[in-house]
């Protein structure tokens, strides 16, 4: 089997662990938002991890039987640039933020990153949504 034969499967576990992450993402900043602690209990924690680590691993993959490269292909190195600011983001919304303020902030920040995320993946364009037709 060729590898660009795996496309159609990464690609639909890529998009599927995308969309548990950051529903996985949105509940658990929103569950921190309200004070409760189960949001930040191992089991949650360790599933995040768990969906991330997939995610990874699907998302390198489609990057290797793709043979995309960041500098080459503008959106993925956007995609990728993005995404350290979703993580950092995501870290302050749900722990190191030292005020429930910058938890709030960070917490929507770090949404709106990963719409915009999604928006540079699908267009495969820098500017996602904000480029236009």
């Amino acid at each position: 089997m060729a590898p660009i034969e795996l496309h159609p499967t990464l690609k639909l576990a890529h998009v599927g662990l995308v969309t548990a992450s950051g529903l996985l993402f949105a509940v658990r900043g929103a569950a921190v938002q309200a004070g409760a602690a189960w949001a930040m209990r191992r089991p949650w924690r360790r599933l995040s991890y768990a969906i991330d680590t997939l995610l990874l691993a699907a998302g390198a993959a489609l990057w290797w039987v793709l043979g995309l490269h960041p500098v080459r292909d503008p959106w993925l190195g956007t995609k990728l640039a993005l995404l350290l600011l979703y993580i950092v983001l995501g870290s302050l919304a749900l722990k190191r933020g030292r005020t429930p303020a910058v938890r709030r902030a960070s917490y929507g920040a770090a949404l709106a990153t990963y719409l915009f995320i999604a928006s540079v993946a699908v267009r495969h364009r820098p500017l996602g949504l904000l480029a236009g037709a």
